[in-house]
Formats: structure tokens, C-alpha cells, sequence
């Protein structure tokens, strides 16, 4: 197979540990990272963790702190506007999703550092590559600025709530379905498909079932191990240069629910979700991650969330068509609606 070229792009430095921010001014030297310094947060990010990392800063660096409501082209534009007259040598997103979405798309569109520091687990835009913007034209994500360093401080990730915790680990489970939705495209259409890779994002999904093990004992035990999944996920799709690895037909069931209705779940929550009913087109043991997920509270049905069974049914005949250049067990035409409906009704997920 002729294959084309793709640079991999990956952290320099992932720092992981308890109560590590404060040793921020450590790794800013060490990654010899200078100011100023753009501190990108978003409205729920807790005063005292902006605190903390503010004043691990050491005086004679500059720095601004900006929060953002959303992350929309809007958001992005402001954030690039003020790097821009700052001069910001480095963006740092701080938060569990949106800030840190914008932060590193705003690094790659003005071609600056950008760092990660992740408040919650809720999914693994806060350590790949990639960000999902609002206002593009698509519901994917788009390509961004790759952390030059990851600082996880499990202390402040694992007082995050538990929804967002649960659905961290749905989003990373999901990466069974993404490597056998990726490993059917090369059969079928002769993509590319990198087996190192797809073990990582495998691994990083063995690890997120582990997690649902250990959690309800330990939380920063199973928190710790879900970050360090979520981070191998993130790897994984810098090497692949693209998301292949992380997000298939699991993905694109959660993106056809957040088209028709925004918000109405988190995004790992649509992932778990989507991964029972893509695993048992599979045929992979779909009642295993069903009984996993059910295990820390997860929500496995569609009423959980609050979405009507007609739009579970209707995401699924729709799925394919989100992305078309990306094959996936759903094909090219998709699902029938008497298909979606027994498949959504036999993994229980709608009654």
C-alpha cells in the first residue's frame, strides 16, 4: 500500500500526580517555555485551581487570564485577539473541555505553544490534538494545536463531579468500536490503518473498563487510571494524524444526537450509549461494556438522559451521513429504520 506522508506530533512532557500545579513554574523551566503567558479558562473552572495556578507563576513572568463562555469561532477570535496583543509565546487551557478546545485552536491558528491543564476527565479533547468548535460547519472535530505538555493533577481532576467522571470513561470505551469501525475501512477501502496505533486506543479502552473496577473504592485510584487512558487516547490519534483511532461509528451516532438536540448529554454520555449498540453490530461483547457502565451508574437507556426513543432511532438511520468519507459497520447507506429500532431495542437502550 502506498502510503502518504503524516508528521506525528506528540507531548514533550506529561506530568500526572497529586498536587502538582503548584509546580508549574518547574515545568515551564524545563520545557524552557518563556512569556507571556495567555491563561485560558472557562466559567466553571474553580476560583481557587485558577488561583493555584496563578501563583505558581514567577513574578518577573507576564501573563493575562481570559474566560471563555463557549467555544465558538466568537470565543476562538477573542482568545487570538488577545494573544495577538499580548504577545503570548504560550496558551494554556485550563478546564475539562470547552477552554481548553478553544485554547489549542487558537495556538494552532496563530501558531503558538499551547498547554493543557484539564480540571475533569470528561473526554479526550483535553489531550489530543483535535477541537470541536462550534460555528464550522461541521459537528467533528477539527485539527489544533498538539499539547507541547500535559499537567494532570489527580487531586483537583478527581474532586470533578461524577457525571463528568462517568462520562469520561464512556468516551474512552468507545475506542473498541473506533479500531474495528478503522480496521474495516483498510479491508474494505484500503485506508490506512496503523496497528501500533489502534493498540494504544485499544489499550487505552481496556484501561477505562478497568477503571470502572477500581473507581467506586478509590476514586483518585480509578481517576488516575482513566487520565492516563484518556492520554494514551490523545497520543494515539497524534500518531495517527487524524482521529481514526478514537472515534468511529460510536462517534458519529453521538454527533447526529447533538445535531438534532445540543446539550441535551454530555458527549462521553452519547459515546458510552452509542458504543453498546455499535459493539453489538460488531459483534463484539456488548453486554460486558453494558454491564461495566451500569456498574458506576452510567446511563445505558435512552430515558436516563431524557431523549426520546424516536431520536435514538433516527441518530442511528442518520449516523453515516455525518461524516461520509469515513466508513464504518454503519456503510455507505446506513441503517433502516426497523434496523436502528431493533438494535436500539435488543442492547435495551431504548424499550
Amino acid at each position: 500500500m502506498d502510503l502518504k506522508e503524516h508528521i506525528i506530533n506528540l507531548p514533550r512532557k506529561v506530568y500526572i500526580g497529586n498536587n502538582i500545579l503548584e509546580e508549574l513554574s518547574t515545568y515551564f523551566a524545563q520545557l524552557n517555555l518563556g512569556s507571556p503567558f495567555l491563561f485560558v479558562t472557562g466559567p466553571y473552572v474553580g476560583k481557587s485551581i485558577t488561583k493555584k495556578v496563578l501563583e505558581s507563576i514567577p513574578q518577573n513572568k507576564e501573563f493575562e487570564v481570559m474566560t471563555v463562555d463557549n467555544a465558538t469561532l466568537d470565543d476562538v477570535y477573542n482568545t487570538e485577539e488577545t494573544a495577538k496583543r499580548i504577545g503570548a509565546k504560550v496558551i494554556i487551557g485550563i478546564g475539562g473541555g470547552k477552554s481548553i478546545d478553544v485554547a489549542k485552536y487558537a495556538a494552532y491558528k496563530i501558531n503558538s505553544e499551547f498547554m493543557s491543564i484539564p480540571t475533569a476527565p470528561s473526554h479526550d479533547g483535553i489531550t489530543s490534538p483535535f477541537a470541536s468548535i462550534k460555528g464550522l460547519g461541521k459537528a467533528v472535530s477539527v485539527k489544533a494545536k498538539e499539547p507541547v505538555a500535559i499537567v494532570s493533577d489527580i487531586e483537583i481532576i478527581s474532586s470533578a463531579p461524577r457525571r463528568l467522571i462517568n462520562a469520561g470513561i464512556g468516551d474512552t470505551v468507545g475506542k473498541m468500536v473506533a479500531v474495528k469501525d478503522w480496521k474495516l475501512a483498510s479491508k474494505l477501502r484500503g485506508e490506512y490503518y496503523g496497528d501500533y496505533t489502534a493498540s494504544l486506543a485499544l489499550m487505552s479502552a481496556k484501561h477505562a473498563l478497568m477503571c470502572t473496577k477500581i473507581i467506586e473504592k478509590d476514586v483518585q485510584s480509578g481517576v488516575r487510571i482513566l487520565m492516563e487512558a484518556l492520554i494514551t487516547s490523545g497520543v494515539a490519534m497524534g500518531m495517527a494524524g487524524s482521529t481514526r483511532p478514537a472515534s468511529g461509528s460510536e462517534h458519529l451516532f453521538a454527533h447526529a444526537i447533538e445535531m438534532m438536540k445540543p446539550d441535551i448529554a454530555l458527549h462521553g454520555e452519547l459515546v458510552g450509549i452509542g458504543t453498546i449498540m455499535m459493539a453489538y453490530l460488531h459483534g463484539i461483547r456488548w453486554k460486558k461494556i453494558k454491564r461495566a457502565l451500569m456498574s458506576i451508574g452510567f446511563p445505558v437507556r435512552a430515558r436516563d438522559l431524557g431523549i426520546p426513543d424516536e431520536m435514538i432511532v433516527k441518530a442511528l438511520t442518520i449516523a453515516h451521513s455525518i461524516r461520509p468519507e469515513r466508513y464504518t459497520i454503519l456503510g455507505d447507506r446506513g441503517l433502516t429504520w426497523r434496523s436502528a429500532e431493533k438494535i436500539a431495542q435488543v442492547t435495551g437502550v431504548i424499550d
